[in-house]
């Protein structure tokens, strides 16, 4: 376990396929901190236009951007921190989410379009097809170095990614 010298909330960012949701996930397990996927914040009807084939809009994401603000607001209220999955493709949707606070920190997690539709195309059970990739790919706006973004490449396996991220903030181990 990593212990954090204030509440911090981690944006794991990225395209569909690129494993938001794993290594957020883990990440918030090794630093005890609650996680939240991004999808979960989707309106059904959001859901249900990806599920066939549409791609969001601006319009559609804003309420969607908003509850997991939301999220993010809650969590440093209660001096507690937190991570969440969520694409988070453009600036404009970072910034929303950011709002310039040093204690909510994105980690962009980049990989190449060919290995991301390998995964996507072996993955099951999701409402995201891999038809919509190149929205995603059109979408995405790396972070700029303005917005001291940790990125990481998804080669390497999740466990691997993660320590990786803990090692760019430079937690402290618990003994």
């Amino acid at each position: 376990m990593h212990e954090m010298a204030v509440p911090m909330v981690l944006v794991v960012m990225g395209v569909s396929g690129s494993g938001k949701s794993t290594v957020a996930q883990l990440l918030a397990g090794q630093l005890s901190l609650p996680f939240a996927d991004g999808d979960g914040f989707h309106t059904p009807e959001n859901i249900a236009r990806m599920r066939a084939g549409d791609p969001l809009d601006d319009a559609s994401r804003r309420p969607w951007l908003a509850r997991i603000a939301a999220w993010i607001d809650a969590r440093l209220a209660e001096g507690q921190g937190g991570v969440v999955a969520c694409s988070a493709l453009r600036p404009a949707y970072r910034n929303d989410l950011v709002r310039g606070r040093p204690d909510v920190r994105i980690v962009y997690l980049q990989g190449s379009r060919a290995l991301i539709a390998d995964r996507l195309a072996r993955r099951r059970a999701h409402f995201m097809p891999a038809a919509l990739l190149d929205s995603q790919f059109a979408d995405l706006e790396p972070p700029g170095a303005e917005e001291c973004p940790i990125t990481v490449g998804i080669e390497d396996e999740p466990n691997t990614i993660v320590a990786e991220i803990l090692a760019r903030l430079a937690f402290v181990k618990n003994p």
